[in-house]
Formats: structure tokens, C-alpha cells, sequence
């Protein structure tokens, strides 16, 4: 998963009820939001996901990671994806 912070919220996008932004297929563990109510989260048509952090900061944690401080703004967050002679696919955790 990639994060970078982004200008403006796209067109087209819906608001989710969580804020997890990605949940690893083979492990199961998330990256997510510790906090509650500091954060707001959209998909976008084409699959990014944009983060509103709307609090002081809030905590990205994932289970193999520190948690990363996010400060207040709009940031882009994607899926990293590999090639291969037979596909384009998800990097799965």
C-alpha cells in the first residue's frame, strides 16, 4: 500500500464506513485508523482509496509496522501492483 497527499477529492468517489485501508489477503492484518472520529474515508472510481484526516492527527498502525502519525489534510493511498508476462496483479501481503 502507498500513501501520498493529495490536492483535491476526485469526482465520483463514495464515503466508507471504516477507515481500513488495506487488509492483507494471506495474512489478514490491516493498514487502519487507530482513532475514531478523526478521519473520513472515500474509494474512488478505479479503486484508490483518499483519506481525510479531519482530527489533529491520526495513527495508521498495521501489525508488522510502527504506527505512522498522520497529520491533518487529504492523502491518496493505492494498491501496489507487479507486472508479469501473464498479468498485472495485486502485491498481496
Amino acid at each position: 500500500m502507498f500513501l501520498q497527499k493529495a490536492e483535491v477529492l476526485p469526482g465520483g468517489v463514495r464515503k466508507l464506513p471504516h477507515v481500513t485501508l488495506a487488509r492483507g489477503e494471506s495474512t489478514g492484518h490491516c493498514h487502519r485508523i487507530r482513532e475514531r472520529g478523526v478521519a473520513e474515508l472515500f474509494a474512488a472510481p478505479g479503486g484508490d482509496l483518499y483519506l481525510r484526516v479531519t482530527g489533529e492527527t491520526a495513527t495508521l498502525v498495521h501489525e508488522e509496522h510502527g504506527p505512522i502519525a498522520l497529520g491533518p489534510g487529504l492523502y491518496r493511498s493505492w494498491i501496489q501492483r507487479e507486472y508479469s508476462p501473464e498479468a498485472i496483479r495485486r502485491v498481496i501481503d
